[in-house]
């Protein structure tokens, strides 16, 4: 079975915790030319960020890729400790000052408010709680993960459909070139006629071998042939590639850029104003394609 294509606009939540922790994960991606990764993870997990870009490195070819993660502490106990150099400072002050000046002893609770006495460490995870916050937290990731490419590829589907049409309309015009009255042998030789007509008029009209040579000339620019059997052959790949699935944006936005230099070409080898309209639909509904190619990944 073929993998279906992708988006590469898409966004994805999960949340999760231990006792003490709680996170949130989110990933957002848009387009982009090749795999744009960017994470930003708490200070101190620099490990678990290289997982993430391993996750994320492996199930993502294509597209420019936000990762936020925020983890909050909850009910952890801060530790308040007494800094014994420091108090040993300001007594042996204090005991300093007493000597030399006849003041009341300072309380308790002013000693302990001075600078550097208390200490208040931030509270912290066990190893073993720590450990078991970044399972989960790879164990959510997994599933946002899961979620995007969800995401990305119901976007594809939506492309996918318009893309189809688009191939559908291209086919179409091209056999509306093909057999535009325009095309037969008869009309292009009668132009063909009256062009070489046109070279002869005069007194300095030109002369035999050069008059076949701009007769052939003429002939070949009137020619559209291999322009629509290479339109033909455009709308074939492009179906296969649309079939096979998968990450086909690069090989797309190829297809469209060959589609829009063959139609190009038509349009400047008309021998009809209907030929010339022809292109010209041919090109817009070729820049659609192409626009809507961009966002495959």
């Amino acid at each position: 079975m073929s993998k279906p294509i992708a988006s590469m606009t898409g966004f994805a939540r999960a949340s999760g915790g231990i006792a003490g922790a709680s996170f949130n994960l989110e990933i957002k991606s848009v387009n982009a030319r090749g795999l744009d990764l960017r994470l930003r993870v708490p200070h101190g997990l620099d490990d678990l960020e290289n997982l993430l870009r391993q996750k994320l490195t492996k199930a993502l070819t294509r597209g420019s890729v936000q990762l936020n993660l925020n983890i909050t502490y909850e009910h952890l106990q801060s530790e308040v400790s007494v800094n014994q150099q420091a108090l040993d400072i300001v007594l042996a002050a204090m005991d300093d000052l007493s000597q030399r000046i006849e003041a009341d002893r300072p309380r308790l609770d002013g000693i302990l408010g001075l600078k550097g006495v208390l200490e208040l460490a931030e509270a912290k995870l066990t190893d073993d709680d720590l450990v078991a916050l970044k399972a989960s937290i790879l164990q959510a990731a997994d599933q946002a993960i899961a979620d995007l490419i969800a995401s990305r590829e119901a976007e594809g589907l939506n492309i996918h459909a318009f893309l189809t049409q688009r191939l559908v309309e291209i086919a179409e015009l091209t056999l509306k070139a093909e057999e535009h009255p325009a095309r037969s042998r008869e009309a292009i030789l009668d132009k063909l006629h009256g062009q070489i007509a046109l070279l002869q008029e005069g007194e300095n009209g030109l002369a035999e071998d050069r008059l076949h040579a701009e007769a052939l000339m003429l002939a070949t620019k009137a020619d559209i042939r291999e322009e629509l059997d290479r339109l033909v052959a455009h709308v074939a790949a492009a179906r296969k590639l649309l079939k096979q699935g998968g990450p086909v944006g690069r090989k797309l936005d190829f297809l469209s850029q060959e589609f829009n230099r063959e139609a190009n070409t038509l349009c400047s080898k008309s021998n009809h104003v209907d030929v010339t309209a022809i292109g010209l639909d041919l090109k817009a509904t070729i820049d659609q394609l192409r626009e809507q190619v961009q966002n495959i990944e």
